[in-house]
């Protein structure tokens, strides 16, 4: 039986649970406290993006990097902010400042996000009204993706890169955000996916070539989840 990991107790204490009860452990996570912030479970299996992205990549990314925002908020609201169990993480990062509680918050979500944004049946190019909009917004589907990749590769430090669309115009853009920023601190933006451009999500595979992470990411992107986030 293939074991899996769940850092549950803290980032350095592993305790082995096989995969299914990893990921129902982590959708119950909060259930016990009626805590509303929250942590999705990898929708798929570590080494379902493989060749894009390893096994372990995604296992250290998932387990040490994503699960460790929400070990230290967990233990930051039962100390400090028990207030915040009510809220959602969309809520609580449209409420807060910048600091320790958007940080940890808006890093969930980002990482929700990226996960979904991803897919074992990725790749290609969107079809439908999504592609209509996108060669109405920039041109063609390659200049999207042209300036996506420019964005990626020019981000200075860590951060993320999104397509998104405007709520009033419906234009579609790319936009990137610094450290823990997210799009939705805006609320009339609607991201659509993204893409990770911390060195954790890469520097395993890629070390830092992360035009290759980029091209290979291209190869996984879930098109189906940027159109369900699209409105034509």
């Amino acid at each position: 039986l293939k074991l899996q990991f769940l850092y549950l107790i803290a980032p350095d204490t592993p305790i082995p649970f096989p995969r299914h009860i990893m990921h129902r452990m982590a959708r119950n996570a909060l259930s016990k406290s009626a805590r509303a912030f929250s942590i999705a479970p990898l929708p798929y299996d570590y080494d379902a993006l493989r060749p894009a992205l390893s096994a372990e990549t995604l296992q250290f990314h998932y387990d040490k990097h994503h699960m460790g925002y929400f070990n230290k908020m967990n233990a930051f609201v039962e100390t400090q902010r028990p207030e915040l169990k009510e809220m959602s993480n969309e809520d609580i990062i449209r409420s807060e400042g910048p600091g320790f509680v958007f940080n940890q918050v808006a890093q969930i979500y980002n990482h929700d996000f990226y996960w979904q944004s991803m897919s074992p049946n990725g790749g290609g190019e969107p079809e439908g009204a999504l592609a209509a909009k996108i060669n109405e917004d920039f041109g063609s589907f390659d200049k999207m993706i042209a300036e996506f990749r420019a964005q990626v590769e020019g981000h200075f430090g860590s951060g993320w890169v999104w397509l998104v669309q405007d709520k009033t115009t419906k234009k579609l853009s790319v936009v990137n955000t610094h450290d823990a920023g997210t799009v939705i601190t805006d609320p009339n933006v609607q991201p659509l996916l993204t893409c990770d451009t911390w060195e954790h999500a890469f520097y395993i595979d890629y070390r830092n070539a992360k035009p290759n992470y980029f091209t290979n990411w291209l190869k996984v992107v879930n098109w189906e989840f940027a159109a369900s986030n699209f409105s034509a």
